[in-house]
């Protein structure tokens, strides 16, 4: 008699985080994103800049570039990722292939900073049962298309709420997957 295993989970037999421990993860990955985006977004308009007292653009980008791992370590040790360090590498992955394309078809670089960022995020943000990444996908999708339309009718505004948008999309639908988890068992019971 041969018994089968099924393909177990990361997270099976673990405890789902508390919504306290998720959202200080969130909240402290966003306050080292904030540098980052913001040294990103001067550099690359220095870079444009035909002003001869612009600032020099390639520490103001290097500077921002180099912080990003930071944000995805911090929101996936902090956040208790089953695997924290494969789903850094991974986050990076995905904020360059989905950052830079969306950048280049919305022709600014706030949004694929969003867009790119919060496809890391996706992966570096720990899953727990109810949590959906199509969820979290769509959740990404419209944090940018606010980004898009946003950065269009307000401009400079945008520049100081666009680090706040990727991870905050992503607790906010994590938050309404496990409230939708809960009515499900609530019913059936």
């Amino acid at each position: 008699m041969t018994l089968s295993r099924g393909r177990r989970t990361p997270l099976s037999g673990s405890a789902p985080l508390s919504p306290q421990r998720k959202w200080r993860a969130i909240t402290i990955a966003t306050l080292v994103l904030m540098p980052a985006t913001w040294s990103l977004l001067i550099g690359l308009v220095a870079v444009s800049s035909d002003d001869g007292e612009a600032p020099a653009a390639g520490p103001l980008i290097a500077f921002g570039l180099c912080l990003i791992p930071f944000v995805f370590i911090a929101l996936a040790f902090l956040s208790e990722h089953p695997r924290p360090s494969s789903g850094v590498v991974r986050a990076m992955v995905l904020c360059l292939l989905v950052g830079v394309p969306v950048s280049a078809v919305a022709a600014d670089a706030v949004t694929g900073i969003v867009a790119g960022i919060g496809a890391g995020g996706v992966v570096a943000l720990r899953a727990d049962l109810d949590h959906s990444w199509r969820a979290r996908a769509l959740a990404v999708v419209t944090a940018s298309a606010y980004a898009f339309v946003f950065v269009r009718l307000a401009g400079e505004l945008l520049l100081l709420i666009a680090p706040v948008l990727p991870f905050t999309s992503l607790g906010v639908v994590d938050h309404l997957s496990e409230r939708r988890a809960a009515r499900r068992r609530a019913a059936t019971a």
